[in-house]
Formats: C-alpha cells, sequence, structure tokens
C-alpha cells in the first residue's frame, strides 16, 4: 500500500515539472476537452470565404502606398479614396501584424508577405524615433514628418504586437532585436513596480507631461490607467514572449493576467471598466461607470491566450470568463437579430445600440472559444448567431470588408478604413475561428 502511495505520487510529481519544465507542466489541462458539436460543414467555408472574398480582398493591394512606404489608410464607406492621409501607429502597427500573422498561419502567399514586408520597413524607417526610441503616434503622408511625436503606451503595445509577429513570420533578427530593444525601453521607462501595470503617456523624450490632468492621445487625462491599454499590452506581450522567450517579458505577461482578471474587473458588478488612477482605484461617475461589451469579451479570449504563452494554467480564471460573458450577454446581446451593441450603463440594457465592427468580431472569438472550453450550448449559440449577423448585415458583399457600424435602425454608416480601422479586428477573428474549427473532429 505504501509503495503504491509512493508510485502515485512520484507519478503525479513527474507530471507536474514534465519535460518541459514548470512552464509546461502548468498548462496541463484540468479537464479533458469536450468533441464540439455544430455546424461546422457549413460554418467552415463560411469563415474562409469571409476571410479571403470579403476582407483580404479589400485590403490588398489597394492600401499599400507604393510612393510613400506603409498603407494608405483613408476610404470611404464604399471603399473610395477620400485624399491624403496621415499615417498613424496604431493602425499602421495592427496591419503588419495581420499579414505577419497570415504567414504564421500558413497562408503567406507572394503578396501577403511583400505587404508585411512594406508596412514593417516604415515602421522600421518612418515611424520610429531614432534619437529617443519608441514610435511616433503619426507622421505626415510621406513619413518625412512626425506630426504627433509623443509616445502612448497604447501605439507602442501595437508596435511591440507587429514587431513580434513579424519576427516570427519571416524569421527575422532584426525585427526581434527592434522588439527586444523597445519591450527594454518600456520595461524601463513606463512600468510601475509600485502599483503595477504601466504608466502610459509620455512626451517625445519619455518624460512625463508637465500638466497631468492635460489630455493624451487616448482623450483621457495623462495620469490614468486604462483596461483598454493594458489589454493591448497584455495582447503584445503574449507574441513577445513567444517570439523572444524573454523571461522578464514572461514576468511581466503574467503581472498583466493579474490586472486583466483582476484589478480592471468591478467584482461586484461582473464586468469591467475603463479608467483607473495610477493605484488601480476606479474613477467613478456617469461617463466612467459604463461596459464596453466588446472590451470584455475580447479580454476573455486574450486572456485564455496569455495564460498559454505565460505558461499557466487559466481554469482558476473559468469562472470569470463565464461572469464576465454573462453580463454582456444579458445587457448587450440582441436576442432577435444576433451580435453585440457598443455599450451601456451598469446593470442595464445597453444604450448605445450601434453594432461596430470590432465588437462583432471580438465576440465571435470569445463565444466559440468559450464554447471549445465548456461545451455549453448557449456560446455555440451566441456564435452562430452573430456569425449569421456578420454575415447578412456587417459584411459589405458589394463593396467589401465590414461596414463601420450599424445604427440600431439598420443604417451602415463610417469609413471602410481610416486611423483607426484596418484588417486586425476582423481579419484576426476569422483566423481565430478558424484554428478552432479546422480541429473539430469531423464525422
Amino acid at each position: 500500500m505504501t509503495v503504491l502511495f509512493f508510485l502515485r505520487i512520484m507519478v503525479v510529481f513527474c507530471l507536474v515539472l514534465g519535460t518541459g519544465g514548470a512552464a509546461g507542466a502548468l498548462s496541463i489541462p484540468l479537464l479533458a476537452p469536450k468533441p464540439l458539436a455544430g455546424d461546422w460543414e457549413r460554418i467552415e467555408p463560411l469563415l474562409e470565404k469571409i476571410l479571403n472574398e470579403n476582407i483580404l480582398s479589400f485590403w490588398l493591394p489597394r492600401t499599400l502606398d507604393s510612393e510613400h512606404g506603409g498603407y494608405y489608410l483613408n476610404h470611404d464607406i464604399q471603399g473610395r479614396p477620400k485624399g491624403p492621409a496621415k499615417k498613424q501607429l496604431v493602425v499602421q502597427a495592427r496591419c503588419v501584424w495581420f499579414y505577419s500573422r497570415l504567414i504564421n498561419e500558413g497562408r503567406g502567399t507572394g503578396e501577403i508577405r511583400q505587404a508585411a514586408r512594406h508596412g514593417y520597413e516604415f515602421l522600421r524607417d518612418k515611424m520610429w524615433d531614432k534619437q529617443h526610441g519608441g514610435f511616433y503616434w503619426e507622421v505626415d503622408e510621406t513619413g518625412t514628418n512626425a506630426t504627433m511625436p509623443d509616445k502612448h503606451l497604447y501605439g507602442q503595445a501595437f508596435g511591440l504586437y507587429a514587431l513580434s509577429e513579424y519576427a516570427m513570420a519571416f524569421q527575422d533578427a532584426e525585427a526581434l532585436g527592434l522588439a527586444q530593444q523597445l519591450f527594454r525601453l518600456l520595461d524601463f521607462t513606463a512600468h510601475d513596480s509600485t502599483h503595477g501595470g504601466y504608466f502610459e503617456s509620455f512626451q517625445r523624450d519619455w518624460s512625463y507631461h508637465a500638466d497631468p490632468t492635460g489630455r493624451s492621445y487616448m482623450g483621457v487625462p495623462h495620469n490614468l490607467k486604462l483596461m483598454n491599454t493594458h489589454l493591448h499590452l497584455m495582447e503584445a506581450m503574449t507574441a513577445y514572449v513567444r517570439a523572444s522567450a524573454d523571461p522578464v517579458g514572461r514576468e511581466r505577461l503574467r503581472e498583466l493576467i493579474t490586472i486583466q482578471s483582476n484589478a480592471v474587473v468591478r467584482k461586484k458588478l461582473g464586468a469591467c471598466t475603463d479608467q483607473y488612477t495610477w493605484d488601480w482605484t476606479p474613477l467613478e461617475g456617469k461617463a466612467q461607470d459604463r461596459v464596453s461589451y466588446g472590451h470584455d469579451l475580447e479580454n476573455i479570449w486574450l486572456l485564455m491566450e496569455a495564460c498559454e504563452a505565460a505558461g499557466i494554467t487559466g481554469s482558476p480564471l473559468r469562472d470569470l470568463y463565464k461572469t464576465l460573458f454573462a453580463y454582456s450577454l444579458q445587457y448587450g446581446y440582441d436576442e432577435k437579430q444576433g451580435g453585440f451593441y457598443d455599450s451601456g450603463p451598469f446593470h442595464q440594457s445597453a444604450d448605445r445600440r450601434g453594432k461596430v465592427f470590432w465588437v462583432q468580431a471580438e465576440a465571435l472569438v470569445a463565444a466559440l472559444k468559450m464554447y471549445q472550453w465548456t461545451g455549453e450550448e448557449v456560446y455555440y449559440r451566441v456564435f452562430d448567431q452573430t456569425l449569421n449577423w456578420i454575415n447578412t448585415r456587417q459584411a459589405d458583399w458589394q463593396y467589401g470588408d465590414w461596414f463601420s457600424t450599424i445604427s440600431e435602425s439598420g443604417d451602415p454608416t463610417g469609413d471602410k478604413a481610416n486611423a483607426w480601422k484596418g484588417p486586425y479586428h476582423n481579419g484576426r477573428a476569422m483566423l481565430e475561428c478558424l484554428k478552432v474549427v479546422k480541429k473539430v473532429p469531423k464525422p
């Protein structure tokens, strides 16, 4: 009996250690994955069609700026060019990330590889601040002048995200070196070792703003921490750790997981809010007491990815994921037509009832990954209905890509491409969902 007990202990011990060390051991699932039931023979071709015939066919090759470099992103609702446009870091980096991710998913045609390299070279040569380090927020059309030279961590996060994905796609040592340089700069200048997370808004030389209450590039005071910024820092750090295996990066990623699963979650509410002081005290008031359903749903699946990259199990967060999803489902979901509204006050139905393209993209991924993890039918239903909404209403099958917003009355509004709209949210959603669907056992 004693020997048998000892052998059992040794088996458990070996499983915990594993051949890959502690990081590999902690990723062992506590529950066996459930086989998924669903109409995958219909869904998989539809996801492929939206990705290739609606999204990629719009963005390539019309948005490559062959004259000045980078991407030209200033198109109206029908995809027609609107004239010269400045180039902002967030969307330029998102495009580099997207084309690089296509390569990493085995979809790297010559045209896609060219598009990724084209954007990376613009980031490296035109948007990187060679004097102070980091990326400018905005440059002019040609990339000659920095029109918004200050540094904000939201933009830097997407720079790190793009560099990391590109480095993996091309096995590019230069890009990885630049990602490592950026990470170290952010860690040295912006990491808050007292309260956790990152200070967000800086002048060009990485000094703090003289007036901390002035408005940052994100439209809020310089001296705030945002759930939104830290969400994308976590996303970027996930890619960076996968690309570099940097142990300090992994430590920071685990810290960001704690922030995104704890500090920004309003426990009594069961949802997240966006604005916090440096010590993570939430701002309160009519403007702040709101829930953005898209960000909460995005947070769910990005936390799943972050835990995997950090080498820790996400199982203790299962109840949190269910809680966040349930809140958005109760107050922000359109039960009749599918899809999620924009946002709403605490414990009330959405009052901003436009359906924004990126919200549908993030909801789609979150619902499918929750179904993959739990096997619970409610998540499949939300996934299927939201995909139907995207296919029949959000996607523009006449002119390409997705409408920016569909109003409550059903009218599409907004540009197809601008400083905040590229192929990142919807393209990423198709790739993530296809990864899950392709793993489903087919009858």
